[in-house]
């Protein structure tokens, strides 16, 4: 079967995207994989920003759509920020969605992160490694949980993502599979 697809240059399933069916394209391969030796010796944490599109599609599936409005009056459109953390070790993952991607909010993330960490069985954060944004690399309080649980907090290099593969794919599966999904 497979021979007759290649034939017709049809990409076999895993290469296919699984809502468009569109060959997905490839990526760099790693040279260097690694996993850390301990749980906890090593979390990843990112933010992925979406859109937040309202039940039923939005102005452009339904034209004559209105906005609506929070209690305050203001619209509720934007985006959604959601806030992954994952161990390197067991990729036990901890995600909350929040309307920002400030310090204090990542801050507050990975302090209830390392607590539900701890009630599953990994008592202590050792790592913390995180892309440059704004919210890791300049806020002080998320320089102080990071010390306050004890850990030392280190930096991808710029513009190279691949080095927070782990949180990055999960990033990816999330939108893919949950916050996009169409039914």
């Amino acid at each position: 079967m497979s021979r007759v697809l290649a034939r017709h240059h049809v990409p076999a399933l895993w290469e296919c995207d699984p809502l468009t069916g569109e060959k997905i394209r490839a990526t760099r391969a790693t040279a260097t994989r690694y996993e850390r030796a301990r749980p906890g010796e090593m979390v990843h944490i990112d933010v992925k920003k979406l859109g937040r599109i309202p039940d039923g599609g939005g102005w452009r599936a339904q034209p004559g759509q209105t906005r609506t409005n929070d209690t305050a009056g203001h619209a509720r459109i934007g985006y959604d920020y959601v806030h992954a953390v994952i161990d390197d070790r067991t990729r036990l993952a901890y995600v909350e969605v929040h309307p920002d991607e400030k310090g204090v909010t990542a801050a507050g993330g990975l302090l209830r992160a390392a607590a539900f960490f701890a009630s599953c069985g990994i008592p202590k954060i050792e790592r913390v490694l995180s892309d440059n944004a704004f919210a890791y690399r300049k806020s002080r309080v998320f320089k102080d949980a990071v010390t306050t649980l004890g850990a030392q907090q280190r930096f991808i290099k710029p513009h190279c993502p691949l080095t927070n593969g782990k949180v990055e794919r999960f990033n990816r599966t999330l939108q893919a599979e949950w916050a996009y999904r169409q039914v």
